[in-house]
């Protein structure tokens, strides 16, 4: 991995950032793109929004991407650009929590502050034999404590790569290599044979399923119509084609022209569905439909967006999308080359 064995805080802190809800394997392509294109504090507070965004696109969690943005002009107007080295001002800035915090300072810094992922939850548990719910806070805070208690004051930053990658590699989720294992002896999970109940963690509440639809809008001179997300909802900062959720009664075509009705202030006849996919966020999955539309009164206004803008299809690939309306963009792209 190519953050491995950095001490450079800046680095250490892009690649945590991508792994919170990022696999390695998709993360490590990502960092690399984004080291060349701002290789240091300076150049990612000075580049604007929709370059970092153009970045990250395809990675998901976005206001991972906002807060980096935010926290490195933090970084050079009120540390100089100089990374800080203490916890407190550390977990100040925005974006970071606890566990992200402690990597960056253990890691760049040395200092003993304890890291608590899901690795590390697994292997505590195990290891101690904590049979509570891992969703509860209270669970967490107990796992936190012991490896706060547990972690090398001379080589934090190897205690705790050690903890995550014997959780990761040897105390996995299903069939964990126990005869392997160097705490084996210590397990009580091991020793009550409880290592597929260990850790436990409550039903996920079942996510609801939206059916979203929205407008391709296209002018006579080919041009279509693209929408910015405002800055403070879900997505904020990214582009979009204008639409919204379905109401119940309605149809998904009428969902169409309702929602840029409300939107854009114009009417529209939405006569053919371009195309629809699936995906999954994080609480719920959506039904995306697009629909070809055409303009039958009035003149777009952002109504509820930050900005529209009329663009050729052969553009689109310059403006950041989140995902369900990047597969969109390369459709509309790929028909129009």
């Amino acid at each position: 991995m190519p953050w491995r064995g950095e001490k450079d805080p800046y680095k250490i802190w892009i690649s945590e950032i991508m792994l919170q809800q990022t696999r390695v394997d998709q993360a490590w392509p990502y960092f690399e793109r984004f080291m060349k294109l701002f290789p240091s504090v300076h150049d990612l507070a000075s580049a604007n929004q929709q370059q970092v965004l153009k970045a990250w696109e395809g990675l998901g969690y976005y206001s991972r991407a906002r807060n980096l943005h935010a926290a490195s002009k933090t970084i050079v107007n009120k540390f100089n650009g100089k990374f800080p080295e203490s916890y407190d001002e550390v977990i100040s800035l925005k974006g970071i929590g606890p566990y992200t915090a402690a990597a960056i300072t253990s890691i760049a810094f040395d200092q003993p502050n304890a890291v608590v992922d899901g690795n590390v939850i697994r292997l505590v548990t195990r290891y101690y034999g904590i049979e509570d719910d891992i969703r509860s806070t209270r669970t967490i805070k107990q796992v936190q404590e012991l490896v706060d208690q547990l972690i090398s004051e001379e080589h934090p930053a190897e205690f705790n790569q050690a903890m995550m990658e014997l959780g990761s590699i040897v105390c996995s989720p299903t069939n964990p290599d126990c005869l392997n294992c160097p705490i084996q002896a210590g397990c009580i999970a091991t020793k009550t044979a409880k290592t597929d109940v260990i850790p436990y963690k409550s039903p996920a509440k079942k996510k609801p399923h939206k059916h979203i639809g929205v407008g391709i809008i296209e002018r006579e001179d080919g041009k279509v119509l693209i929408a910015l997300r405002p800055e403070d909802a879900m997505l904020g900062g990214l582009w979009e084609f204008p639409g919204g959720k379905q109401e119940d009664g309605e149809t998904i075509q009428q969902t169409v022209e309702r929602e840029l009705k409300e939107e854009l202030g114009v009417q529209v006849h939405a006569y053919k569905e371009f195309m629809n996919l699936k995906h999954v966020y994080s609480h719920f999955s959506i039904t995306l439909h697009a629909f070809n539309c055409k303009l039958i009164s009035g003149t777009p206004k952002p109504k509820s967006s930050q900005e529209i803008k009329w663009v050729h299809c052969s553009e689109l690939e310059q403006y950041p999308f989140p995902k369900a309306n990047k597969i969109l963009t390369e459709r509309l792209i790929g028909e129009g080359s």
